[in-house]
């Protein structure tokens, strides 16, 4: 049996849980990866009562659980604190605005996620990490190296207690690499473990649309971390074989603009490589769900996540247990 494919429900976060759980079974998924927004997993309901709840409603579809995602909450606790996260905070975390305050209450809250999705009976969180130094990533002046020392000494200072409680209660942190967090490529993402000391809660939600625009060998990353890799997203972009009106850093346009250099895709209308995608997660072992985040600003998402369960369905397949040439030695007939 090929790996099980779940929804992430994100971006569908508008909906009531058991009418995504319905939508889901009728696309034909075999689980989710619950958004830890909208009303999808409540952490601050999540008691022993409401998992079970949880996990019956979800039984009730046939579906399987894996993982929780707390991307919004979770890029609080690094990041310059600024209006645009009282939209994605909790009010609760929140409070009064003040940056550090906000950020130190993300990171207790984050504990109580670990605490809650393990209640839920699931062994990954991912999420983000939020970042103090992503506005350095290309600027002028030129940045002094201890400017940049310093922002991973900020990360690993915030998350280091965050991934002990992870790690007492048998649990995993897996960071999606993507632009405006503590690790984007490759490079970032092996300094970044490098700032916690390799710290054994601490891997990667793998995610190629995040790679593929900005010219990161994606197919590499998989090979590079192989033994990090906690969860699979799935998720397609397209980008321009010919110069754009807006380059690889998006010119202030809103998804959809058809002046962007890249854009999020529906599965299999991208760039991406999904054969290559899987034959390395084979090669790796990787055995979990193949996850789909579904985002493509010019389709309905019900089409298109409907074609995007069917794609994976397809393209994944078992590694095989034989040497294809193995037919033709005598000792094996």
């Amino acid at each position: 049996m090929a790996r099980p494919v779940t929804l992430f429900t994100g971006q569908w976060a508008d909906l009531d849980f058991e009418v995504v759980c319905r939508k889901a079974k009728t696309m034909g998924y075999d689980g989710l990866e619950l958004a830890c927004w909208g009303n999808h997993f409540e952490v601050d309901k999540a008691d022993e009562t409401y998992c079970k709840s949880r996990r019956d409603t979800m039984a009730k579809y046939g579906l399987q659980l894996f993982s929780v995602s707390s991307h919004l909450l979770s890029q609080c606790v690094c990041d310059p604190i600024d209006e645009r996260h009282q939209s994605i905070a909790p009010p609760h975390v929140w409070g009064d605005g003040d940056p550090e305050g906000v950020r130190r209450r993300a990171a207790q809250e984050m504990i109580k996620n670990a605490q809650a999705a393990h209640r839920l009976g699931v062994k990954v969180v991912n999420g983000f990490t939020g970042s103090s130094i992503w506005n350095l990533a290309y600027s002028f002046p030129a940045v002094p190296d201890s400017m940049i020392d310093r922002g991973y000494e900020d990360f690993a200072r915030r998350w280091t207690p965050i991934l002990d409680e992870f790690q007492k209660l048998g649990m995993r942190y897996a960071l999606e690499v993507h632009p405006t967090e503590i690790a984007f490529d490759i490079a970032s993402a092996e300094r970044a473990l490098k700032a916690v000391n390799y710290h054994p809660a601490f891997g990667f939600n793998y995610d190629p649309s995040h790679f593929g625009y900005q010219g990161v060998d994606y197919v590499a990353f998989i090979y590079k971390f192989a033994d990090r890799i906690f969860h699979v997203h799935m998720k397609d972009v397209g980008w321009s074989a010919h110069p754009t009106q807006a380059g690889v850093f998006g010119g202030h346009l809103p998804f959809g603009d058809h002046r962007r250099y890249w854009d999020f895709r529906s599965i299999g209308r991208g760039n991406i490589n999904f054969e290559e995608i899987i034959r390395a997660l084979n090669r790796i072992s990787y055995n979990g769900p193949l996850s789909v985040e579904w985002e493509d600003s010019g389709m309905d998402r019900e089409h298109g996540a409907t074609e995007s369960c069917e794609y994976v369905k397809r393209v994944d397949f078992k590694p095989s247990d034989i040497a294809f040439d193995s037919a033709f030695d005598k000792a094996n007939r």
